[in-house]
């Protein structure tokens, strides 16, 4: 792997320090970057020459997409082995990446689970899992690059939310209420920083082809079987669209827009209804 370098910006003013940012390659991490939205996005980054640092659980796949980038684009990309899901993994990851003298300038959140099922047939480890991975590593990870993001006074941080954020979701009801979280917090984000150099985008696809469904045990509703999954390039390239554009909120397809905005409007009970018509498994 080809080593990364950092200009400690306490050094320097921050004029003096915005412009190096303009002198050296960036960087961006990604979470959950093996496979699906992340895999997509980390193609995206390294073909406009950007640096990785790739962590998901997988080690062997990880470390073989990050050869596979270097060799392609000619960047440097670091896989890092590691389940958030760990309680004090998104520290050791920050400490990690300070040790080594990193500067991360895009922060990606888009690691998270789902578990299929009623709430009270679900085991109790499934539902804090989610929370942990969902919400505790998303925001703790946030908090932590931030900091140095802010003293350069440049940045993005893109947390990977979904349309489920939107309403409540029975047979998913956890799952559904971490992106509800994550849409807030991003927005709330998004807001305080909008003087500070650093944006906050969310993106927030409806289901899409990755291994999210199989994982989350829902491979057979109707969302999944019946109403035409969106591919992971296309929410990718929306999200990456977005994120450079300093949006806060990216909803990928007019479809999903148009879905959205109806949710605003209509009851909330009839919501829920229909969220769990497309949850429920097809026979």
């Amino acid at each position: 792997m080809l080593t990364f370098s950092r200009v400690l910006g306490e050094k320097l003013g921050i004029k003096e320090y915005g412009a190096l940012m303009h002198n050296r390659t960036p960087t961006a991490l990604i979470t959950g970057a093996s496979g699906g939205i992340g895999y997509e996005l980390a193609k995206l980054f390294a073909n406009d020459h950007h640096n990785l640092l790739l962590v998901a659980r997988s080690g062997p796949k990880l470390t073989q997409f990050a050869e596979e980038l270097e060799r392609q684009f000619g960047i440097s990309a670091k896989p890092v082995a590691l389940d958030l899901a760990a309680a004090g993994a998104p520290q050791f990851l920050f400490d990690q990446v300070e040790r080594e003298g990193i500067a991360v300038d895009i922060l990606v959140n888009n690691a998270g689970y789902a578990k299929y099922g009623e709430f009270a047939e679900v085991p109790l480890p499934e539902h804090l899992g989610q929370i942990q991975l969902n919400v505790i590593a998303l925001t703790t990870l946030s908090k932590l690059f931030l900091g140095p993001m802010l003293e350069r006074r440049a940045g993005r941080i893109m947390n990977v939310a979904s349309t489920a954020g939107f309403q409540a979701g029975p047979l998913m009801a956890v799952y559904y209420a971490t992106k509800g979280y994550v849409i807030l917090f991003s927005e709330a984000l998004a807001n305080e920083l909008q003087t500070s150099g650093v944006t906050v985008t969310c993106l927030c696809p409806s289901a899409t082809e990755t291994g999210f469904a199989k994982r989350a045990g829902n491979e057979r509703s109707r969302v999944f079987a019946s109403l035409r999954p969106m591919d992971a390039k296309t929410v990718a390239r929306a999200g990456y669209r977005g994120l450079m554009k300093g949006k806060t909120l990216v909803i990928p397809g007019a479809r999903n827009w148009l879905t959205v905005e109806s949710v605003r409007l209509a009851p909330r009970k009839m919501v829920t209804a229909a969220s769990r018509w497309v949850s429920e498994t097809v026979k």
